[in-house]
């Protein structure tokens, strides 16, 4: 009887250890990442492209001069311009034109083409 109550009492115990330590399952190894296809990578490419050209036409359309650098508050006519060191300027009219071309260092300072 006695062995039988030993046996008992190491079985409760063995089992009262593994309830509480539990058992473990090994874990998982990451999936190896899946290198993207080419059609994914040229997909990829197209985008960055078209954002790239998206961003730089903003750029452009925020530095776009629309009043007159002569007759400020004038709104230009873009036939009329001249190109000044490399960039063009536009004016309302064409007596403005003439008194840029005279001093263009006195207005440059208003042309948003000219900030840094």
């Amino acid at each position: 009887m006695k062995k039988k109550g030993l046996m008992l009492l190491a079985l409760t115990l063995l089992t009262t250890a593994l309830v509480l330590v539990g058992c473990k399952k090994k874990e998982e190894p990451a999936p190896t990442p899946k290198a993207p296809t080419m059609e994914e990578m040229k997909e990829t490419a197209t985008k960055t492209a078209e954002d790239t050209k998206k961003t730089a036409e903003t750029m452009a359309a925020s530095v776009e001069q629309t009043m007159c650098p002569v007759m400020d508050g004038n709104k230009i006519d873009k036939n009329v311009f001249v190109e000044y060191k490399g960039k063009k300027v536009y004016f309302c009219c064409a007596d403005c034109k003439a008194k840029f071309e005279a001093d263009p260092e006195k207005y440059v300072a208003n042309l948003p083409q000219f900030k840094k």
